[in-house]
């Protein structure tokens, strides 16, 4: 082989080297951005998560207000209170602003909603930050949004005989609770999330 066409070889694979170059470049950039988007829906939706349920769990700090109120003052439908539904939920949204500006967002709605019976709220953020800089055109002034719905859900039953006016035994998934409305002080409830819990809904 001679000089010449040896150099004529060079000359040819060189233009091939840059254009996988430049491929290979694009699609670490490509993966680059994707994973922004996805680091952003991530972030988004833990925020929605928190905010969520911190509206919910505020609500359950009413209802215990409630409830201890309503047994203390010798209310004769204290137990209804047990049912989870009697909160006006008017800390609710503060709650979620809270959760949502410690993870870098806004809130955008904290709608009241019922989910299989069960009362809760859902929650719509949007990010302070944004994706960031990459190939995709805008992403440095997109801001990534997520929603999430709590639900509040009563653990307790007891018996349908029960007299509001005397002691009264609540099993809280198996979790056995005594209440005496003659003999009651607040500190007489167990934690809130033994009488209900909230979680996110599915």
């Amino acid at each position: 082989m001679t000089r010449a066409h040896r150099l004529n070889d060079r000359g040819q694979t060189l233009p091939l080297y840059i254009w996988l170059t430049g491929i290979l470049l694009f699609v670490a950039f490509a993966f680059f951005a994707f994973a922004q988007a996805a680091s952003a829906r991530n972030g988004a939706q833990s925020a929605a998560d928190a905010a969520a349920l911190a509206a919910a769990q505020d609500s359950r700090d009413e209802l215990m207000t409630g409830l201890a109120d309503a047994v203390g003052g010798h209310d004769d439908k204290w137990l209804n209170w047990l049912k989870g539904d009697l909160f006006k939920g008017a800390g609710a949204p503060a709650a979620a602003e809270r959760l949502a500006a410690a993870n870098d967002s806004t809130v955008q709605g904290v709608d009241p909603t019922t989910v299989n019976g069960y009362p809760g709220y859902r929650v719509a953020i949007e990010t302070r930050y944004t994706v960031g800089n990459s190939i995709i055109p805008g992403t440095e002034t997109r801001h990534a949004k997520a929603e999430a719905t709590a639900v509040i859900q009563p653990r307790c039953t007891f018996a349908q005989d029960a007299d509001p006016k005397k002691p009264v035994r609540l099993d809280c998934d198996g979790q056995s609770v005594d209440i005496n409305p003659e003999d009651f002080h607040s500190d007489d409830l167990p934690d809130a999330s033994v009488l209900f819990s909230v979680h996110l809904a599915k």
